[in-house]
């Protein structure tokens, strides 16, 4: 895990790196009894799950209360928990078998993480957050509509998008999905060794910052 991290010029403390890798150790273990990542070398564990959610920690304040949705095997809201421990951390998915398995990795590392298997419209009718975190779930256009009617529930949503999110924006905005919100790009990158552009974005609703009191202001762009 260590020369893989130096390899994408990743630099993190030791212990950090190690329950890193004891992570991976329990996520690939339960990945042989369900499917919860495609990830199962270690330059893909690096370069995209480790690589998204660092990205993510950039654009996130201290303490704050995240919903990681559609959790599937805990990416982001792990990762970010093990390099950010001053986080509030949730991980949600509708499947009660990799809740299940979340659980167990979670209990493993000894993290004081949340899990709730639902679907994010039940849950967000009875739980608050500062912030929630997206990615890899489904297109713009039914991340909104499934969020629309709960944005007293959270203030913000970050996403991790890849290159067609422009055109998925375009569909939200054709529909109508965009018409009280405001959507920021605020990082782009290039993942090294691995062929990918990646988006992370910032949605919130109009009249409204998008940024809770937890939260240290990060530098944006508004697109």
């Amino acid at each position: 895990m260590a020369a893989t991290l130096e390899r994408f010029d990743i630099a993190l403390p030791g212990e950090v790196v190690e329950r890193l890798d004891r992570y991976r150790e329990a996520l690939w273990g339960w990945n042989a009894k369900l499917n919860l990542t495609r990830h199962t070398t270690l330059d893909k564990f690096v370069g995209r799950d480790v690589v998204d959610s660092l990205a993510l920690g950039r654009h996130l304040g201290q303490s704050e209360r995240l919903l990681d949705v559609g959790s599937g095997g805990g990416v982001p809201g792990v990762i970010l928990k093990i390099v950010r421990p001053d986080l509030s951390v949730t991980l949600l998915d509708k499947t009660a078998k990799k809740a299940r398995a979340m659980e167990a990795i979670v209990a493993e590392l000894g993290l004081d993480i949340g899990v709730a298997a639902d679907r994010v419209q039940e849950h967000l009718a009875e739980h608050e957050y500062d912030t929630l975190v997206i990615r890899a779930v489904a297109r713009l256009t039914e991340l909104l509509r499934w969020l629309g009617p709960h944005w007293k529930a959270f203030n913000r949503v970050l996403l991790i998008k890849g290159p067609a999110w422009v055109d998925e924006r375009g569909e939200a905005r054709h529909v109508g999905l965009m018409h009280d919100l405001e959507l920021r790009r605020l990082e782009e990158f290039r993942t090294p060794r691995v062929e990918a552009t990646t988006v992370v974005l910032e949605i919130f609703r109009k009249g409204t910052t998008g940024i809770s009191p937890r939260r240290k202001g990060a530098k944006e762009s508004r697109q």
